[in-house]
C-alpha cells in the first residue's frame, strides 16, 4: 500500500476518534447536573398494611383478592362471629331481667317506704296517749320496734335498688363490650390500597393478629435513596425531589423528601480519611405527591428501579431533562 494511501488513512482514523471523543464529551456535559442537585439509584416503595384480626376465630368471608383496589373503610373480611352473637343475646338477656328486678325492688322500697310513714305515724299517737295517760308505756315501746324495724326495712330496700342498679349497668357493659366485639369481627380498609397478598382462605382458624391481607398504601408511595455525608447534610425536609423510573423513562415525577436518617446506615470501621468519611451513607425517602397519586392509584407498581433527585439549592433550576412532565 502507498505510504500516502497509509498516512491518509492514519489521518482518517484520528480524526474520527477526535469527533468521537468529542461527541462523549459534549453528552457527558449534557447529562451533567447542576451543583446544586443530587441524585442516587433506588426503587419504588409504598407502606404496608396489614388486616388482622382482633381476636383468634374462623374466616368467615373474604370479600376481595389480590390485586383488587379497595377505599378507606370498605369491608374486605368478616369473621365468623356467632359465639358473639350468642354472648350478645345472653347480655341483652340479663339486661331485660336486671330491668325488671329493678322496677321490682323500686316498688319494694316505695313499700317499705309507706310502712315507715305509717309505723311513724303509729308512734306519734302512742306517744300523744301515753302523755294524756290513755295507754300504757309498753304500746309505746312496741310502737317504737315497728318504726325501728320499718327503717331497717327500708335500709334493705335503698340497698337492693342499688345491688340490681349496678347488676344492670354491668349487664349493659357487656351487651356494648359484645357489640364492639362484633363490630371488630367486620375487617375493613383504613386507607385507599391494593390488595398485595390474601394470606388465608375462608373458614380457615386464625389466631389473634394473624394476618389475613397485606395491602399496599397507594397514598403513600416513595423511593428510598442514600445519599454520602457531604451531599446528605444538605437536603433538608421539604426539599423539593424528580422521581425517574427506568420502566417509564420520559415520565419525570415531582416529589418532596420527607425523611432524613438522623444516623447513617452503614459506617466503615475506622473512620480517619476522607474517603472512608465519603462512605457514610444517609436514608433519604422522596415521597411522590398525594394528589398524583390518588388520579394514578391503580398504575402504581413498587419495586421498580430508578433514580431520584433532589435540589439542595432552591436557587438552581431543574436542567430541561428534569422538569416535572406528570401534572400535581
Amino acid at each position: 500500500m502507498p505510504k500516502a494511501t497509509i498516512a491518509f488513512l492514519i489521518a482518517l482514523l484520528a480524526a474520527s476518534a477526535a469527533a468521537g471523543g468529542g461527541y462523549l464529551l459534549w453528552q457527558k456535559r449534557a447529562d451533567r447536573l447542576p451543583d446544586g442537585i443530587v441524585w442516587s439509584n433506588g426503587r419504588i416503595e409504598a407502606d404496608d398494611i396489614d388486616i388482622t384480626p382482633k381476636f383468634a376465630g374462623r374466616v368467615g368471608e373474604l370479600l376481595v383478592d389480590e390485586g383488587d383496589m379497595v377505599k378507606a373503610g370498605q369491608v374486605v373480611a368478616r369473621m365468623d362471629t356467632r359465639d358473639l352473637e350468642a354472648m350478645l343475646r345472653k347480655a341483652e338477656a340479663q339486661v331485660l331481667q336486671a330491668s325488671k328486678g329493678l322496677d321490682e325492688a323500686k316498688a319494694n322500697r316505695d313499700q317499705q317506704r309507706t310502712r315507715v310513714r305509717l309505723a311513724d305515724q303509729e308512734l306519734g299517737r302512742a306517744r300523744f296517749l301515753v302523755q294524756k295517760g290513755v295507754t300504757s308505756k309498753e304500746l309505746l315501746d312496741q310502737r317504737q320496734q315497728e318504726m325501728s324495724a320499718a327503717n331497717a326495712a327500708l335500709v334493705a330496700a335503698d340497698a337492693k335498688v342499688g345491688e340490681v342498679e349496678h347488676a344492670l349497668d354491668a349487664a349493659d357493659h357487656d351487651v356494648e363490650l359484645a357489640k364492639v366485639n362484633i363490630a371488630d369481627g367486620v375487617l375493613v380498609a383504613p386507607r385507599d390500597a391494593r390488595v398485595q397478598y390474601r394470606l388465608v382462605n375462608t373458614g380457615e382458624v386464625v389466631g389473634a393478629g394473624a394476618k389475613i391481607f397485606t395491602l399496599l398504601d397507594v397514598s403513600s408511595v416513595y423511593m428510598t435513596i442514600f445519599l454520602p455525608t457531604e451531599e446528605a447534610g444538605k437536603v433538608a425536609i421539604g426539599a423539593e425531589g424528580r422521581i425517574v423510573v427506568d420502566a417509564y423513562p420520559k415520565f419525570v415525577i415531582p416529589g418532596k423528601v420527607t425523611f432524613v436518617a438522623a444516623k447513617s446506615q452503614f459506617t466503615p470501621k475506622t473512620v480517619e480519611t476522607r474517603a472512608e468519611r465519603d462512605r457514610l451513607m444517609f436514608r433519604i425517602k422522596v415521597h411522590i405527591d398525594a394528589g398524583i397519586l390518588a388520579r394514578h392509584a391503580a398504575d402504581v407498581r413498587t419495586g421498580l428501579p430508578g433514580v431520584a433527585y433532589v435540589r439542595v439549592d432552591p436557587a438552581v433550576q431543574w436542567p430541561e431533562r428534569l422538569r416535572a412532565n406528570v401534572p400535581l
